[in-house]
Formats: structure tokens, sequence, C-alpha cells
């Protein structure tokens, strides 16, 4: 049997420690086989007994206002927290040639983290209109080589009242559009904003996607809302939202109950610490709150979660190397998780669940599936997320995207 690819002596996040390597057949950018010592002929790429996992997921990210931290004012001091007027002071100043620069150079250190996938929020409020739409879908047609994007329309800085901002959403989804989700906080009427993102999901029969219960005022919640609907409509499965900080500032047994209720619901939460650790606790002088949800608990409890991205050097997270693992990573230590089984659970995070939150249908390792792939160093998913490991390779529908050498020390002869 002649196949394009096979990876050879892989070892699975699913496999016993004691496992023996198998081997990865891809043909037509499929996998067809995944068994040891495969018989079959083709170019070959050895793990060298290295996790292979199926391609890294950024499920909640920002490509449309990433790299923009030395263009907006300069924060006055640490305890003011006007992360979105800075942002929307420069709006006026994008170009589709700004968007889309600033957009591909972020997404190609994406995909050298091993991202084969990507849901990406995409402002068109009236101050932009929809020029991040357009760059984004450009983005997304000359890099389906490397990346599947899935765009999220929504509008960050208010619905209710605003001229233009209703039209702008429905074009958007007009023109194909697959997911579409909204800003809460920043509208003067959230409920309201909540109940029309469903009914714009229902008549186009696309998938949600909220900026959803940030902050700390854990007297004001807005998922219930978004469960209710979600049930009361059918939309199980096909909702999700980003942040969820204030259920970091709720006791344990309440944490419990939210997981409970997000997976009775099917509603998906992507965790984003790099931006909620960045932004939390501004009102506070000491002992200032982390903001971070510990989604290993509410995965015990029946939910479903992700950890993402979120923002790449703007103001609302004024760091960022696009790796996936390193967000992982900083997850952990804030939620002070640690151990093969939560760490396992923090690697799931960032490949299976965000899949199933993005509604991935052929992702995996299994005879059938997309031969999108990532080859790794280490030979456990907590090893990956413990070290910050980056990838060695990455394979989109089997075809090589990246290879990494690893420096290597300059022993004296």
């Amino acid at each position: 049997m002649a196949l394009d690819l096979i990876i050879r002596n892989a070892r699975l996040a699913s496999a016993a420690p004691d496992s023996p390597a198998v081997d990865i057949g891809i043909q037509n950018g499929r996998i067809v086989a995944v068994e040891t010592n495969l018989k079959a002929d083709g170019p070959a790429h050895d793990a060298a007994g290295g996790l292979v996992s199926a391609g890294l997921v950024e499920s909640h990210f920002h490509l449309d206002k990433a790299m923009i931290v030395d263009r907006v004012p300069l924060q006055p001091n640490r305890m003011v927290r006007d992360h979105m007027e800075r942002t929307a002071s420069i709006k006026h100043t994008f170009t589709p040639e700004d968007i889309y620069a600033r957009a591909s150079a972020t997404l190609e250190q994406c995909l050298l983290h091993g991202v084969t996938h990507m849901r990406t929020q995409v402002e068109v409020d009236p101050n932009v209109g929809l020029l991040g739409f357009e760059a984004i879908e450009q983005l997304r047609k000359d890099y389906a080589w490397a990346i599947d994007i899935q765009p999220c329309v929504f509008l960050q800085e208010g619905w209710t009242g605003v001229a233009g901002a209703d039209e702008n959403l429905v074009g958007c989804v007009k023109r194909g559009a697959p997911v579409i989700g909204g800003g809460i906080r920043y509208d003067k009427d959230g409920p309201a904003q909540i109940r029309r993102v469903f009914e714009l999901a229902q008549e186009h029969d696309i998938d949600v996607d909220f900026h959803l219960d940030g902050g700390y005022d854990v007297n004001e919640l807005d998922y219930p809302q978004v469960c209710e609907i979600t049930d009361k409509i059918g939309w199980q499965g096909r909702v999700a939202f980003g942040h969820g900080s204030k259920f970091s500032c709720m006791p344990v047994k309440q944490q419990a109950a939210v997981g409970k209720r997000l997976g009775q619901s099917g509603v998906s939460l992507a965790v984003l610490p790099a931006t909620d650790l960045f932004n939390a606790g501004r009102h506070m002088e000491h002992t200032v709150m982390r903001g971070v949800t510990d989604a290993n608990t509410l995965i015990e409890n029946g939910a479903n979660c992700a950890i993402s991205t979120n923002n790449v050097l703007n103001p609302f997270t004024p760091f960022g190397d696009c790796s996936l693992t390193r967000i992982a990573n900083l997850y952990a230590n804030v939620v002070q998780r640690d151990g093969p089984k939560d760490l396992g659970v923090c690697f799931e995070m960032i490949t299976d669940r965000a899949a199933k939150l993005m509604r991935i249908a052929d992702y995996g390792i299994a005879a059938g599936k997309a031969a999108d792939l990532v080859v790794w160093g280490e030979t456990r998913p907590s090893d990956v997320i413990a070290k910050c490991a980056l990838p060695l390779a990455g394979f989109k529908r089997g075809r090589r995207i990246f290879l990494r050498e690893l420096p290597a020390l300059q022993r004296p002869s």
C-alpha cells in the first residue's frame, strides 16, 4: 500500500504509558490508518516516540485588533480600566490593508505554534464598519492551506440604540458569517442584546459565542439567561462564551453549580487567562484577585471548557507570542493545577474540548479524520503544558506546514 505520508513512532494522548508507538497513515489529506508497524510505503516523518496530537485549537481570538499596543494611548496607572476606550480611540485609523497585515503576522505565529483551527472574534461596530470582517474573510481564504478560521461577528462597544450597529451584524450574517456574538457588559441593555443575538442565530441557523460574565460582581450574572434561551430554542452544543471571570469570585460549591448548569444546557466556556489576569482586580490596591476561573472545576461538574489566547499585543493584553501552550501553562499556574491528570485536562482544553466548542466534526486522530496533526518532543500531554513545549512539526490535511529545530548547546571540543 502506497500512502501520501506516514508519521511513524507516534505516541497518542489517549495511549497508556507502556503502550507501543503507532504509525499514522495519511492519504488525500485524511487519516486512513492508525496502527503499530503499519505496512505501507510513502514519505515518512519520524516522531521518534514523541506525542502526536490533533492540531491545537484557538477557540477565542481577536485577529482584527492584534498588534496595536504601540499605537494606543498609554495607560495612566494600574488602577484605571480603560482598555476598550483606548482601543476604540484608534479604530478610525484602521484600513483593510492594516488589519490584514497585523492579522496575518499574528496568524503566522499561531501556525508556528501548532494551531490548525481558530475562531476569531470580529468587531463590526459602526466606528470600524465591516473592514475587519472583510479583511478576515480574505485572510480565511488566503490561509486555508494551513488553518480553518471561523469568524464570529459581534459588537464590542454596544448595540442598543447605536445607529447602524444592528445593520452591520445582519449584513455580515447574510454574507455568510458562521457565528454571531456580543459584548454584553458594554451594552446599556445586555439582556436585550442576548435576545437579539439568539434571534439572528435562529433566523440564519448559525452558532452563538458571547463575551460574558467578565468582572467580579457575582450578583449580576448573564449566563443563566443564555442557558435558558439555549434550552428554549434547542441550541445545545451551539453556544459558547468567553471570560466567565465572575465565576472565579464564587465559592467552589457555586462554581460546581455553574458547571452543572452549563453542562445541562450544552453551553461551553472559553477561559482567557492572559486577558483576565491582566484586567482583574484593578479596583484593588492589594491582595488583588486573579480573575481566572478554574475551568477544571467546571469540567468536573459537567461543563465543556476551553483555554484560549484572546488578545495579542493590544490594550486588553499587551503581551503575547501566540503560544497556546504558554497560555495553558499560565492558566495552570494561576488556578494552581498540576500533575498528569489536571494538566492532561488542560491539554484537552486546547485540543479536543476546544474542537467540541467549535463543533469541528472531523477533528481527532482516527481513520477518516482530517490529517491536522502536531508532533511534540514530549511523550505526555501533561508535560507539554508543564514545560510550555514548542511543537516540532505541524501538518494540515497531511501537508507539512512547519518544522522546528530546537536549539542545541555548542559544547567545547
